[in-house]
């Protein structure tokens, strides 16, 4: 493993690098899933940060096919990707939740795609079943390949506040399963859930470094129009954290990553149009070169 551009943390695209010796994009797609906690298999509503896109506001048309959305999507960054391959990225929604035959029939049509190396799964840590569980390590034994949970948060009150529909213990025995299997896996957390303070994030981070995850996704919690996070800010104004504070507990939570883990994400997308609280994570670059100061800063100390 090398280190690139003088950072602390081990990018996603410095992994690429090292790996296929190329930069490698990623195609997000839509399986026509659902989710256990919308259904009312756990519960109803969905997580409360989460729209109706699933969190996948820029995914594919799950109207269409998977090859039809692989080439759509490739059409649409054709400048960036040129010759280039690209990883098929099922990401809204649940992304196991469904009949193993389906998955079997949806994972493999993306594989097949010319452009594609390999998959990436966005995913639960309760819906994972023994037969998806073996699917799962066919793939990935033919693959290049990782899957992604969603944790948020190691605080099972918090849990429930969001709605998360699972105890940390899911979460730990699903981590469990993949890493006795070398199945990299990488896993999601939110900074500035509500009642959250900044040990409580970091207890987090902890915790998924413990985990055995291979990568970590850091997001910045986006208080979304129409969701029910919406509803609960204007009814408590729990606190948002400011760009400064953010900055803060992200850069803090990248020195406390092996060398080795992969850094898929340090902050959120969100819609302009959409994005009710923190207005300042819509300003991407801004917060990405406020983060690269700060570490700057640290190294220095």
């Amino acid at each position: 493993m090398e280190k690139h551009n003088n950072r602390r943390f081990y990018s996603l695209n410095d992994f690429f690098k090292d790996e296929f010796k190329d930069k490698i994009f990623k195609v997000s797609l839509d399986g026509g899933f659902t989710c256990p906690n919308r259904d009312g298999k756990v519960a109803h509503g969905g997580c409360i940060f989460c729209s109706d896109a699933g969190s996948g506001e820029f995914a594919g048309n799950r109207r269409k096919s998977i090859t039809e959305q692989i080439d759509e999507q490739l059409e649409f960054l054709k400048d960036k990707v040129k010759d280039k391959k690209v990883i098929a990225y099922f990401q809204n929604f649940t992304n196991t939740y469904g009949d193993v035959d389906y998955l079997r029939e949806i994972y493999y049509e993306a594989l097949n795609h010319p452009k594609v190396l390999g998959l990436a799964i966005g995913t639960r840590p309760d819906c994972i079943e023994d037969d998806t569980l073996e699917l799962l390590k066919e793939i990935n034994e033919k693959h290049f390949f990782w899957i992604e949970l969603g944790l948020q948060t190691i605080d099972d009150k918090v849990a429930k506040i969001i709605n998360r529909g699972y105890p940390l213990s899911t979460y730990l025995e699903t981590s469990k399963k993949l890493k006795d299997n070398d199945i990299k896996f990488v896993t999601h957390m939110i900074v500035g859930l509500p009642t959250e303070e900044r040990e409580d994030i970091l207890n987090t981070a902890r915790c998924i470094v413990q985990s055995g995850a291979w990568g970590i996704k850091i997001h910045s919690l986006h208080i979304i129009k129409g969701t029910p996070l919406e509803r609960l800010y204007n009814d408590t104004n729990f606190k948002v954290f400011t760009l400064d504070e953010y900055v803060d507990i992200v850069v803090t939570i990248l020195k406390l990553l092996p060398d080795k883990m992969v850094v898929h994400r340090v902050t959120g997308d969100g819609k302009k149009d959409e994005v009710v609280e923190p207005k300042w994570s819509l300003n991407k670059r801004k917060v990405l070169n406020e983060i690269e100061k700060e570490l700057k800063k640290r190294e220095n100390i």
